[in-house]
């Protein structure tokens, strides 16, 4: 679903807000994708290069941070905290997905494993 948001008054309506959070019109590149290359101190014109932009989608996207800046500082520290916390989850928890795939692994040799898988073979088989 997309909304429109308030645009600064001398540009396009090109910022819409999606599920993804405020995004360029017409693309999937957020304005925290641009901040992010803010951030990393890019210059304009290799930000509009790396995400694909046109200069009017650029300008656009350069314009609305510019009107609201503070409000979109706020909104991006949210999102880069939700990131964090959501690294951080997965990062606790990777290892509870791994261990059953290295036990299975540890309790059965490939002798054993080829031994079942023929069976299988031989039992599918017989069936069809």
């Amino acid at each position: 679903m997309q909304t429109s948001v308030q645009q600064p008054s001398d540009s396009q309506p090109n910022i819409v807000r999606t599920e993804r959070g405020l995004t360029i019109s017409g693309t999937k590149t957020t304005l925290y994708d641009v901040l992010d290359y803010l951030q990393a101190q890019y210059p304009p014109i290799k930000i509009r290069e790396k995400l694909k932009l046109s200069k009017a989608q650029i300008n656009a996207a350069f314009a609305y941070i510019e009107a609201y800046r503070s409000e979109l500082d706020a909104e991006y520290r949210e999102i880069l905290q939700m990131a964090e916390n959501n690294l951080s989850y997965l990062e606790t928890h990777r290892h509870k997905r791994l261990v059953p795939a290295v036990a299975i692994s540890n309790e059965l040799d490939q002798a054993a494993l080829r031994v079942k898988l023929q069976a299988w073979k031989n039992k599918l088989s017989v069936t069809v």
